[in-house]
């Protein structure tokens, strides 16, 4: 009976976070800049119609352009400080840059794994990789915009090492 393949990955090191691909960066700002802009737009129409100024419509308009610009702007910042990594104990995501957040889930506590390609994500050659883990804070993380061989490849390592893992119990 044969070993099944170990990681191959080295040792933890800093060097080791690879960045998302500069193409997801589009599809972060379009999105945020989209949702962004709704939000300040109608957030300003319902203060100008509360405040009975319904007659300055243009003032919905900018504060929407205004919101999308600053949308446009965090959601690609957000992607290109968005990093991960995977070694034989963990897949790792570090985001931000001020406010900044590293997630670390451990092999062992994976429960499954799940690839999502939307219409945009697969014209553009991108992934979102979802696992699933045991628990119940922070059940889940989420990698989106990961180059789709980055994210089948990651999920296929992830699984393989579950397997492995379930074969030793």
């Amino acid at each position: 009976m044969t070993e099944p393949p170990a990681f191959d990955t080295p040792a933890l090191d800093d060097k080791q976070w690879q960045a998302l691909p500069p193409r997801g960066a589009l599809f972060a700002a379009a999105g945020t800049a989209l949702s962004m802009a709704l939000l300040l737009g109608v957030a300003c129409l319902v203060v100008m119609l509360a405040i009975d100024r319904s007659h300055l419509f243009v003032v919905p308009l900018a504060a929407a352009a205004v919101g999308a610009l600053l949308g446009a702007w965090f959601g690609w910042r957000r992607h290109r400080l968005t990093f991960w990594r995977l070694d034989s104990q963990s897949l790792g995501v570090r985001r931000g840059h001020m406010w900044q957040s590293e997630s670390h889930v451990p092999v062992s506590r994976v429960q499954h794994l799940d690839l999502r390609r939307g219409p945009l994500e697969r014209m553009a050659g991108l992934a979102t990789l979802i696992v699933h883990t045991a628990g119940t804070r922070m059940n889940t993380v989420a990698v989106a915009g990961l180059a789709q061989a980055d994210a089948e490849r990651l999920r296929d390592r992830l699984a393989r090492q579950l397997d492995h893992d379930d074969d030793a119990l």
